[in-house]
């Protein structure tokens, strides 16, 4: 399964950064365009992953326009958004982990 997340790009100074507004925390940056296209395919990709390994629910796209206040510009040229398609698990299957400490000996 596939979904489609709604990223933006901001290129700085010295390299890009990005990330996508519908999957909180998981950011990535790359020194060209195509590189962080590639490198946050992966860390989105990554964190969707182990959001499903920990049982929580994966992300849903919602998002389908942004707006940038002046503010935003600080320290960035411009920025680029798009859509990216993720491959996503089909479904989620909780990992239940036991602290070693309570682990039975083997």
């Amino acid at each position: 399964m596939t979904n489609r997340y709604l990223v933006i790009y901001a290129k700085g100074a010295t390299a890009f950064s990005g990330f996508s507004p519908d999957v909180p925390g998981c950011v990535s940056t790359g020194a060209t365009l195509e590189d962080m296209r590639l490198m946050l395919t992966e860390a989105l990709t990554f964190h969707l992953h182990g959001t499903a390994e920990d049982g929580d629910p994966i992300p849903q796209p919602k998002t389908t326009q942004v707006s940038f206040n002046d503010e935003d510009f600080e320290g960035v040229e411009y920025f680029v958004v798009e859509h990216l398609t993720i491959l996503v698990p089909d479904s989620i299957n909780p990992v239940q982990r036991i602290p070693r400490s309570l682990a039975m000996p083997a």
